[in-house]
C-alpha cells in the first residue's frame, strides 16, 4: 500500500465513521446559516437578492485565492475544514470522559440517544393535540399523511415502488 493510500484512508476512515453523528439533526458536517445572516438588511424578510449574495459568499469564501475559480484543492481544503469541524462537534457531544477518544460504550450511548430523540419527534408530531398519547384517530391521520407524502414519489399506495411504509 502506497504512503498515499495509507493517508487517504487515515484520514477518510474516522470521517466516514463519524459520518451518522455528524448528520444527526439532517443538517450534515457544515453549519447552516440563520435566518439573521441571511436576512441582510435586518427586516424580517428574505428577498431573492439576499438569497443570492449568501450564494455569492459561499463561492467567495471557497476561492481561497480569489481568482474566481474553485478549484479542486479548494473543495477539498473547504470539505476538511467542515469535516474537521463536525468531528470536533461529534467529539464535544459523544466523548463524555473527556478523554480525547469515543469509547465503544460512548459511541453506544450516542446512538441510543439519537434513537430516543427521533422516537420523540416522531411521537410529538403523530400526538397531534400534545396531550402524551396518540389515539386511534391521531395514529390513523398520521399514516394518511405520511402516506401522502410518500406517495408523491410514484405509486399508488405511497413509496417509489407502490409500497406503503408500514403495509409493505
Amino acid at each position: 500500500m502506497s504512503i498515499l493510500k495509507a493517508g487517504l484512508l487515515a484520514t477518510l476512515i474516522p470521517l466516514a465513521l463519524a459520518a451518522p453523528a455528524l448528520a444527526q439533526d439532517g443538517r450534515g458536517p457544515g453549519p447552516r446559516m440563520t435566518f439573521s445572516e441571511l436576512d441582510l438588511d435586518g427586516n424580517g424578510a428574505l428577498t431573492l437578492q439576499e438569497m443570492q449574495a449568501a450564494a455569492q459568499d459561499r463561492f467567495a469564501r471557497a476561492d481561497a485565492d480569489g481568482d474566481g475559480l474553485v478549484t479542486r484543492d479548494e473543495l477539498i481544503a473547504q470539505a476538511m475544514t467542515r469535516a474537521e469541524a463536525g468531528v470536533d462537534r461529534m467529539l464535544e457531544r459523544a466523548d463524555t470522559d473527556g478523554d480525547g477518544a469515543i469509547s465503544t460504550a460512548e459511541h453506544e450511548a450516542l446512538r441510543d440517544d439519537r434513537r430516543t430523540a427521533g422516537m420523540e419527534r416522531m411521537f410529538g408530531r403523530v400526538d397531534a393535540d400534545g396531550d402524551g398519547s396518540v389515539t386511534e384517530a391521531e395514529f390513523e391521520a398520521a399514516m394518511e399523511q405520511m402516506g401522502a407524502r410518500r406517495g408523491q414519489h410514484g405509486g399508488e399506495r405511497g413509496g417509489r415502488h407502490g409500497q406503503g411504509f408500514w403495509r409493505g
